[in-house]
Parts: C-alpha cells; structure tokens; sequence
C-alpha cells in the first residue's frame, strides 16, 4: 500500500511540477504572446496550487494536517475550470464583460472561504474526517449543499470549454487543429476522470483527478512548441464576422439566407433571424421592395431606412477547395462617397451662383446632343443670351445685388424653357441654350419670350425695383448642315453682336451678311437703367 501511495503522490507531484515550468515558460514569453497569456498563466497558477496541495495532502498523518492540505488545495481546486472556459473563450475571440468573468468567479471564492471555515458551519462537507479503516491520509466525507453546487459550476464550465472548442473546429484552417486538438483533450481527460471519481472505481478517499493533469500539460506544451499556440491564434469568425463594419450576409449553395452579422442588423433594422432558411430573393423583397436579380460581381442600389443610403454590394462564392459551398452578399456603405462625389461633380459642372450647368459643362453635353442630332439628320439651334448694361447694374448697386439679377434672370429662364433645352451660364452676365430639333424660328420664338418675361419681371430690393433687358443671337443647324459647335457658337455670337448694335432688347438670328463686331464698343454705360 505504502508504494502504490508513493506512485499516487510521484504522479501528482510531477503534474503540479510540470504545470508550474509551463507557467514560468509561458510566463517569459509573455509579451509574444499578447493578452491571451494572462489567462492562461492564471488558469496553470491554480492548477500548481491544486495539485501541490493535493500532494502534500496524501502526506498527512493526521486529520488536522488533512484539513490543511485540503483548505489549501481549495485555493486553486475551485477556479480551475471557471478560469479555463475564460481562456478557451478568449482563444476563440468570444468577448467576456467584466460581470461575466465575476459571476464565473463569484462561487469559486465563495467555496474557498467556506472549505476554510467548514468546522463551523459544515455547509461544504457535513463530515469530513479519516478514513475510519485506511486511516491517513485516507478521508471520508459527506457532502453539503455548496459541494453540489461548486461541483455542477466545475462539470458545467469544463463541458461548456469543450463544447466551445468542438464546435470551431470545422472552422478553423487545417493549420490551426492542432491547437484545437491539444485543448480538447486537455478538456476531456479531466472531464472522464472526475465523472470516473464520482462513480466510486477510483480507490477511495483520493482525488484522481490531479494524476491525469500532467497529461493535458504536455498536450499544451506540444501545441506551444509545435503549432505556436497563442502566437499564432486561430481568429475567430466572431471577431471579424461582426467587428467589420460592412453588412455580410451567407448564402447556402440554393441562396438561402443562413448568417449575417452584426453590421447587418444596425444597417437594416428589420432583418432579423426569423429570415433564417428564407430565399434571399424573398429577403431581398421584404428588405428593399425591389426583385433580386444580381450575378457574381458588384452593383449600386438606393436603400431608404430611416435616411436614404447607397449601398456598393457584392456578390462572391465561398471557397469551393474547402468544401465550402455558398455565398456573400457584402453590403459597403458609400453614401458618404457619393455625396462627395456629387459635390465635386457639382463644382466640376455647375455654376456656383446660378446652379445651373457652367461653360464646360454645358460644351461636353452640347457636343454630344449635335452629334445625336447630326445623325438622326434633325434641326439644332443654339442661342447665346447677354444681360444688357449689366456692368451698370455692378457700379450703381454693388455686386451683390448684380448677383442676385443673375440669379433673377436664370430663375425666369428657367420657367419659360421647355423640355430638352440644354441652359448654361457661358461667363459673366451671358449665357447660352442649345435646343435638339429644334428650327430657327422656333428658337427665335423661345428666345422672345424669354426676353418679355424678364422685360416684364423687375427684380425687387430694398433699393426699389430694377428691370433689365436680354440681348440674344441665335443660329441654327438644319440637317443636311455641316457646322460644327463652335460654328453654331461663333454664328450666334455674331447675332448677339448685332442684336446689341441695333440698340439692345432684341432677338436677332444669324444670316450670312452680318459682320464681326467687337463687344467692347457695344458697352455704353451711359444708357440708363430702368428703375
């Protein structure tokens, strides 16, 4: 009997010495090995205190030496199983709060106190004392109500870690299994063994499950060396699933919706699980009233939720090399991108102070309707149109109200303009039309109305009423013509030129005879201004 305790007390003894190199060894790689060793180092902490205890217990020649041993393998016994399910959990990515980790560990302490003080209060075992045939340092026992409880927290955090671990496996790259595996077994060794304990085949009076730990030791040793377990963590599909910001949902092989992430339900509130097993063409409709019709690749849709929002949203295959069949739908919000690019596209192509399009603007678009024009051999027109004495209007009122007679007049064109009439500020107090098929005379039209409306309109400020006049040129394109743009553009200035020669507030079209003129004779600034 006396070698078969010295065997117990060797194995127990090398468990408690082999976890404690492990401890100094993790300990002094430490800063490789970032946050995830505080855990694991608190975890082998308890487990050195479990199983020297243990050791020095089975040396005691008496019951008082017994509860000592006992009381002191109580500091660690309790928290090896909570401790452990935090490290797996941290391993794995799980996030833990601060109430979670002090509700693992609140029975724990509470066990350690009461297997100190039991002679008073017997709460963790009713009876405790030598074994009444074996003698030290066999011990019998009768358990309270707290061992149950510690007991179910312990079975229950061990099952919890190993469930945990078996259920990421499959996920987990081929390169990280070998760490999987080393935790899994250093999880169910101690899980078999107390569930052995509790049966009673293990020889009475002893805890087995100290002897078995320095197995689950060099398991974690093995993987560290091997497969650099904590340098090299297997990141969890937690940590980047819901930490990314773009909305990911997973499609199975027939496009049913089976995953989404946390990104998902902040971009579109009313998707939720029960749309779990759905056709994502049901989704789809149920999400943005719209028909899913979308390839591999990428498209833009307009969502409205609360605000509307642009989304880029891509479709790809999982990896078929992995026996991973299915799809994601990646939704990136660049509704901000867009609005950005709308801004510059505005400063690029509108004139600031009219909102209407600028010169630029206004000769791409121009260039491209002639050419349309061109081929479906049909009329063009294009008219350019001078606000007369402008230059007075800046010297008597000051730029701010000339500012706002141009955007006075813009808003009048605008109302007498048709559907199809391209409207442009050329520079300065001119501005310029082009009309698709369009005849001179009905240009010419146009052009008259525009005129009488702004005749008829004064602009109204505190200073009193201000009424100006348009000069306009206008010159068409029939459809046998060759003109170019800046043929109709140059012929049309050339009108205007004439329309303002001939005293101003007039709609002239160009004809063959009329002559280059130059516009800085045409401004006279001693004509009067209607107020």
């Amino acid at each position: 009997m006396r070698e078969q305790m010295l065997a117990y007390i060797s194995i127990i003894t090398m468990s408690g010495v082999l976890n404690f190199y492990l401890f100094l060894y993790v300990f002094n790689r430490r800063r490789l090995y970032k946050r995830i060793s505080f855990y694991f180092l608190v975890y082998v902490a308890v487990i050195v205190i479990y199983c020297l205890g243990s050791a020095f217990g089975m040396l005691s020649a008496n019951l008082q030496q017994l509860k000592f041993w006992t009381a002191i393998m109580y500091i660690g016994l309790p928290f090896t199983s909570p401790l452990g399910l935090l490290f797996i959990m941290k391993y794995l990515g799980i996030k833990v709060q601060k109430y979670q980790i002090a509700s693992l560990l609140t029975i724990p302490v509470i066990t350690t106190i009461l297997v100190f003080t039991n002679d008073y209060h017997h709460l963790y075992y009713r009876v405790f004392t030598l074994h009444p045939t074996l003698g030290a340092p066999f011990f019998y026992q009768e358990i309270g109500f707290w061992y149950l409880l510690q007991g179910g927290l312990t079975f229950g955090c061990m099952l919890a870690g190993l469930l945990l671990l078996a259920s990421r496996y499959k996920e987990v790259s081929i390169q990280y299994r070998f760490q999987i595996t080393a935790l899994i077994f250093g999880q169910f060794l101690p899980i078999v063994t107390a569930f052995v304990y509790l049966l009673g085949i293990t020889p009475e009076g002893l805890d087995p499950v100290p002897m078995v730990l320095w197995i689950s030791t060099l398991l974690y040793f093995w993987a560290i060396s091997t497969s650099k377990l904590f340098s090299i963590m297997p990141v969890a599909k937690d940590v980047i699933f819901n930490s990314i910001d773009d909305a990911v949902m997973v499609l199975d092989g027939s496009f049913r919706l089976v995953e989404i992430n946390q990104a998902s339900k902040l971009h579109f509130p009313q998707l939720n699980h029960a749309m779990f097993g759905l056709a994502i063409s049901d989704v789809w409709q149920d999400l943005f009233n719209a028909t899913f019709d979308m390839e591999i690749g990428l498209l833009e849709i307009n969502v409205s939720v609360d605000n509307d929002r642009i989304y880029q949203v891509r479709l790809s295959t999982l990896d078929p090399m992995r026996n991973m069949e299915g799809y994601l739908l990646i939704f990136t919000d660049i509704t901000e991108v867009k609005k950005l690019q709308h801004l510059l596209e505005r400063q690029a192509y509108y004139d600031e102070l009219t909102h209407i399009y600028n010169r630029r603007a206004f000769l791409q678009q121009c260039e491209v309707d002639y050419t349309q024009s061109h081929m479906e051999e049909t009329p063009f027109a294009v008219m350019i149109m001078d606000v007369d004495y402008f230059k007075k209007v800046n010297d008597v009122y000051g730029h701010l109200i000339g500012d706002r007679l141009l955007a006075h007049v813009v808003t009048i064109c605008q109302n007498n303009l048709l559907k199809g009439e391209l409207f442009a500020r050329y520079g300065g107090e001119e501005f310029v039309f082009s009309i698709k098929n369009c005849h001179q005379l009905e240009a010419e039209l146009l052009a008259n109305r525009i005129r009488l409306a702004v005749e008829k309109t004064p602009l109204i400020t505190s200073e009193g009423e201000i009424t100006v006049t348009l000069s306009i040129g206008i010159a068409g394109s029939l459809k046998q013509g060759t003109d170019t743009i800046s043929d109709l553009l140059n012929k049309a200035d050339k009108a205007l030129y004439q329309a303002k020669e001939t005293g101003r507030n007039k709609v002239k079209v160009f004809t063959e005879d009329m002559v280059d003129l130059d516009s800085s004779d045409l401004e006279n600034p001693s004509n009067p201004i209607m107020i």
